[in-house]
Parts: structure tokens; C-alpha cells; sequence
């Protein structure tokens, strides 16, 4: 039988076309990209984004999607700059709307959620980009019930998605500087920030750095979430 996940990742090269660029935070970008034909796209996937030189030189990086699927030809990818980095440098310093761009996907075949069942979603950073599709899916099948997002995030002003994020599914846990009003002093996560939102038949989904990742992981077993329901996504610095 054939791995959907392996037969993606041997899927060929397609050229998709930005549509459309917007700020998330000073070192956050959202690019629309309009592909050949609808994205197969599942939450929780990403997709692999390819630059080559005049000279033939490729730099490639992957790409977690942002937008819920929708059976459109349209998706979103959230890319941090990285000072150093090779594809993220270039894709928010040259590209504008209009430019093509290679991508290979979709990708991913275990950290993926289809609003079939509870899940609560745990981000840190740029790791609540994947999560942002799940919760955006859940929204848009009217599945609210079924998930609640905790977000670590150092301040407002470096939160992904800040006008879109808050809602009574998401609880926003601020490290360093919390927003005006609110009640929740910064800090870490602690399993407080889990027991009032967990439900005892949810999967989790934790994406961040692998401190945060390990972190968050180690709180939700505190509060005694088995650990045959936690799905972790990891991630480096992805230039």
C-alpha cells in the first residue's frame, strides 16, 4: 500500500502564484498563493517551497499552511524572517504579488486534524501556524465545540493572527508583556492553562520549538493527558 504522505513528497513541482502579501508581525508574513488546481490540502499539512538561481542553485524549505481547506486553488503560508535565511530573506525582502513560485504538496499524514473529533492545540511562537488551519476549519464548519487553542506567545505584538486568533475557543498565555486588561499576569504556560480548557476525550496537537514542545508535552502529562493522545510537531529555524 502506498504512503499518502511519501506519494506527496515524490509529487511534482508546481507553480503557484502570490496573490497576495500581508503583515502578521514585524517578522511575519502571510503569502497567498494561487495554485494550478484546488489544494488537497488537510489541516495541519504543509507544503514545500522551492527558490532556484540564473546560475541553477535551489534552496527549498518547508512551509506549514495556514488557511483551512476549502476545495479552493488558494492557500496560505506564514514565513518568519530570519536574518540568515536563504528562502525567508528572499521571500519577504524581493517577492511581490504577481511573482511565481515552485511548491510541492501538500504534505503530512499524522499531525492532522479534519474536525472529526475534540482536539485541543497548543502553540508556541510560529508554532501556532498548522493550528491556525485547524482552528480556522473548525470555525468554518461551525465545530467550535470541538476545539480550544492555547498560544504562548513573548508580547501582543509578536502574536500570530492577533485580530483574528481571540475567541472563546483560544486561551492567549503572554510570556514577558501581557495585553491591556488582561487577567492572566505574563508567564509560562502552566497546567492551569490547560485543566480549564482540556477535555478528557481530546488529542492534543503541540507545534513549536523543541523547548517549547518538550515543555508543553511534560504539562499536559502533569495534568494526566495519556500519552498516546499528544501529536507533537517540532521545528527549527526554517530560513
Amino acid at each position: 500500500m502506498t504512503d499518502p504522505a511519501d506519494a506527496a513528497r515524490r509529487s511534482p513541482w508546481r507553480t503557484a502564484t502570490v496573490v497576495a502579501i500581508r503583515d502578521e508581525t514585524p517578522t511575519a508574513k502571510t503569502f497567498r498563493l494561487a495554485l494550478p488546481e484546488p489544494s488537497s490540502h488537510r489541516a495541519g499539512q504543509h507544503y514545500v517551497l522551492r527558490l532556484t538561481a540564473p546560475d541553477g542553485y535551489t534552496a527549498s524549505r518547508s512551509y506549514s499552511v495556514a488557511s483551512a481547506p476549502d476545495g479552493t486553488a488558494e492557500i496560505e503560508l506564514t514565513v518568519e524572517r530570519l536574518a540568515d535565511g536563504e528562502v525567508s530573506t528572499f521571500l519577504h525582502d524581493v517577492v511581490v504579488a504577481g511573482d511565481e513560485l515552485e511548491v510541492r504538496g501538500p504534505i503530512g499524514g499524522w499531525f492532522v486534524w479534519d474536525a472529526d473529533r475534540p482536539a485541543l492545540l497548543v502553540g508556541g511562537g510560529s508554532g501556532v501556524v498548522p493550528l491556525m488551519a485547524m482552528l480556522r476549519l473548525a470555525r468554518r464548519l461551525g465545530r467550535s465545540d470541538l476545539v480550544r487553542l492555547v498560544v504562548s506567545a513573548r508580547s501582543p505584538d509578536v502574536l500570530y493572527y492577533r485580530d483574528e486568533l481571540p475567541g472563546p475557543e483560544s486561551r492567549i498565555a503572554f510570556t514577558r508583556v501581557a495585553a491591556p486588561g488582561s487577567a492572566r499576569p505574563p508567564g509560562r504556560l502552566t497546567p492551569g492553562d490547560f485543566a480549564r480548557v482540556a477535555r478528557p476525550d481530546a488529542t492534543a496537537y503541540v507545534c513549536g520549538s523543541t523547548g517549547f514542545a518538550d515543555a508543553a508535552s511534560d504539562l499536559l502529562l502533569a495534568i494526566g493527558f495519556p500519552p498516546d493522545r499528544i501529536r507533537v510537531e517540532r521545528f527549527g529555524p526554517t530560513g
